[in-house]
């Protein structure tokens, strides 16, 4: 066989960025997204939830991944029917008693609610059209649009990171955008959106193209009040998102699922991958959702934790923004670099959190009791620095 000359790269090939790649141009200059991961004593800059999934789940989970195990050479359940009926027994067992009754034909499901996110924008967003927000909020609803093609439009939020029902409604009337997302507990800040707030945006959103209202309710298990379940009754262009990384302890899981009109489930099956969700990954979430009195229990010690942390923030001097999610936004800093600043000497004391681009503000996810206290420990001690060089 005779052999094939292969040119030599030349000297300095392998420096090739993305941007010399023939990418779409929405994505030129952009970062991925993503959260430092860095060894160190204390982490709680991702929201998760710092208890380990108790033994009798794990061994539940191992029990129910065996079953699966003996026939992984056949496809999963496509349509997820078991785990949609468990999904939408929960939400019926957890949610108002005004919410409707769902079935599995109400809900759907997906790796983690960033691929809901996505399948409901490739549904209704897309090429052509826009999809507004109201930040700081996820960064993930502005990446995943710029993702599916769809033109983003950031909508205004008040001083204290609230939306103002005049103001957010104006905003739809001018930009009429095809997909509106709320976010309630809203990340970063951690405040939730009133319902009639929610109800407002709704009425302005049909009134100006019709359009979905996204309501992303991915810490809704840690707030004061209560689901907007109850909303979806009669509103066909309403959609709940929510995920089992969070209350249910299960990040690594990767499973998020939405509640909506039966329309909407069918309407995301248009572009959904075929059989997207293993059975693995469908055994898993079936036996977490098997111990959900247990897994809450924990949601209510991180509930209390977190109001900890906003009360020893405030009386150590820092503001707090009202938070109904498992984790506290607190400052100011002075900028510019003062929000920096601070991240980098909390985390010389061996505690990381989370710098999200907040002119001004931190934001600590709540962990165990002594996480917490380490990470107080290192607040108290960078308030003393600042006072003495201030």
């Amino acid at each position: 066989m005779t052999g094939i000359d292969i040119p030599v790269p030349a000297a300095g090939a392998g420096t090739t960025r993305i941007d010399d790649l023939p990418v779409r141009e929405e994505l030129r200059g952009k970062s991925p997204y993503g959260a430092p991961q860095l060894d160190v004593p204390v982490r709680l800059n991702t929201n998760e939830n710092p208890y380990p999934l108790p033994e009798p789940l794990v061994e539940r989970i191992a029990e129910r991944v065996r079953e699966v195990a003996r026939n992984l050479n056949r496809y999963p359940d496509r349509d997820a029917v078991e785990l949609r009926t468990a999904l939408a027994d929960y939400l019926n067992a957890t949610g108002p008693d005004s919410a409707p009754e769902l079935g599995a034909a109400h809900v759907w499901a997906a790796n983690g609610s960033n691929e809901v996110i996505q399948q409901l924008l490739q549904t209704f967003g897309g090429p052509g059209r826009t999809a507004l927000g109201f930040e700081p909020s996820y960064s993930m609803h502005s990446l995943i649009a710029r993702g599916t093609g769809t033109a983003w439009v950031s909508g205004p939020r008040a001083d204290d990171f609230t939306l103002d029902p005049e103001t957010a409604v104006r905003a739809i009337a001018e930009h009429r955008p095809d997909v509106v997302f709320v976010t309630t507990p809203n990340n970063p800040t951690g405040n939730a959106v009133p319902a009639e707030t929610v109800l407002a945006l709704y009425e302005a959103a049909q009134r100006a193209k019709p359009s979905m209202v996204i309501v992303d309710e991915a810490y809704v298990e840690f707030s004061h009040g209560t689901s907007l379940l109850p909303l979806l009754a009669g509103r066909p262009h309403l959609v709940l998102s929510r995920t089992m990384s969070k209350a249910f302890g299960a990040a690594g899981l990767r499973l998020g699922y939405l509640a909506a009109d039966p329309a909407v489930v069918d309407a995301v099956q248009l572009v959904r991958l075929p059989y997207h969700l293993s059975a693995v990954t469908q055994a898993t979430a079936l036996a977490a959702l098997e111990h959900t009195d247990t897994l809450l229990k924990y949601v209510e010690q991180l509930k209390a934790e977190r109001d900890r942390l906003v009360a020893e923030l405030r009386t150590i001097g820092y503001e707090v923004t009202e938070s109904d999610a498992n984790f506290v936004q607190f400052g100011r800093f002075p900028e510019p670099g003062g929000a920096r600043a601070a991240w980098r000497q909390i985390l010389t004391r061996g505690v990381l959190v989370r710098d999200n681009g907040v002119p001004g503000w931190l934001r600590v996810s709540a962990g165990t009791p002594q996480e917490n206290d380490a990470f107080l420990d290192a607040v108290r001690d960078l308030k003393k620095e600042q006072e003495q060089h201030g």
